[in-house]
């Protein structure tokens, strides 16, 4: 079963590598062109990952939090050409699980991914351990 991550972008070149990559790898990308489309996409979508454009989409701290706080069962990544966001200051220290740098390192990415993996296995042996405490 692959796994599924949302990719909030515009349409570009980078994505359909970006696609490949994570395809060879066993993640399954939807691609959605702004955050006012992510509740129908997470209707239609079981995930437990967002990437973040912040350069080809318009977000702002609050945004973001009101995101986390929304979906707090997916974990926030984002990307950029630039380094520094200083407008997103607030959002990337405390809401944001990583943040990549343009042109993306895809052993990164798959690192990062690979951590989100690990934590949500690590939380759904836990809570089911606590079900059969409770049995």
């Amino acid at each position: 079963m692959k796994k599924r991550v949302i990719l909030i972008s515009e349409k570009s070149k980078e994505l359909n590598q970006i696609d490949a990559v994570l395809s060879k790898n066993k993640y399954r990308v939807h691609l959605i062109e702004g955050v006012e489309n992510l509740d129908k996409a997470l209707a239609d979508i079981s995930c437990n990952c967002v990437i973040l454009d912040l350069d080809s989409i318009s977000i702002d701290n609050r945004t973001i939090r009101e995101l986390t706080i929304q979906y707090p069962h997916i974990y926030f990544l984002c990307m950029s050409k630039d380094r520094f966001h200083p407008e997103l200051k607030d959002a990337i220290c405390y809401h944001i699980y990583a943040c990549l740098t343009k042109p993306l390192d895809y052993d990164e990415l798959l690192y990062w991914l690979r951590c989100i993996d690990n934590d949500n296995e690590a939380t759904s042996s836990s809570s089911n351990k606590k079900k059969d405490e409770k049995s």
